[in-house]
């Protein structure tokens, strides 16, 4: 997965007081959780454009004052109500050997035959919630849907991975087509090839379907 750089420096001082100052200065104060001890930090808030503002996820890399790099995932975030400038991110730190969860975006390829055919795509979880070290976590779980057809769905149990688990039950819908008021069922061409075939092994001459013998 790929890592957004956060460089950011220590908090001494914690409270209202110096939070509201780190806000007025285009700071946003936030605490890392997971580690030995918390640590309470602070950065631009421009710095966070790029893992906040986005339908992707990343991992973190915070550096701190002393060359000091914690690798994390965002855990949690504040925005104000009315302006939605962030007010405060809480993250939770990482390492190479232990299993973290982070819910993971879940992307289409193809075109659905469903969907041409009048059908209409229904895609309830967008996002999954997935478990691994941090060197599996994907960037995103695709999902071909190009033999999707009218009443076809994908579930859980059909995008397993070896590398990370997916912390889903196995028979919950990912995507799905369902059948519109205007959808053409996919095997109506199909149907209709048969049923003409038939007619033609069937068929019986109609009078005068023959030239008139002397």
């Amino acid at each position: 997965m790929k890592s957004i750089t956060i460089k950011g420096s220590k908090r001494e001082i914690v409270g209202k007081v110096a939070t509201k100052a780190l806000r007025n200065a285009g700071q946003v104060p936030c605490v890392l959780y997971g580690g030995k001890n918390p640590i309470h930090f602070s950065a631009e808030e421009i710095a966070f454009k790029s893992l906040v503002y986005t339908p992707n996820v990343y991992t973190a890399t915070i550096e701190l004052e002393g060359d000091e790099k914690l690798n994390a995932i965002m855990q949690d975030i504040q925005f104000h109500p009315v302006t939605d400038k962030i007010l405060h991110i809480d993250f939770y730190q990482i390492f190479d050997d232990k299993v973290v969860t982070m819910n993971i975006p879940v992307t289409l390829e193809g075109r659905s035959p469903g969907v041409s055919n009048g059908g209409t795509m229904r895609f309830p979880n967008r996002r999954l919630r997935v478990k691994a070290i941090p060197a599996n976590l994907p960037d995103f779980i695709n999902v071909d849907i190009s033999e999707l057809k009218i009443g076809d769905k994908v579930f859980v149990e059909d995008v397993k991975n070896d590398a990370f688990e997916i912390l889903h039950p196995d028979g919950m819908v990912v995507v799905q087509v369902r059948t519109a008021r205007a959808a053409i069922v996919d095997e109506v061409e199909e149907e209709e090839g048969e049923e003409g075939a038939e007619g033609e092994e069937g068929a019986t001459p109609a009078e005068g379907g023959e030239a008139a013998k002397e």
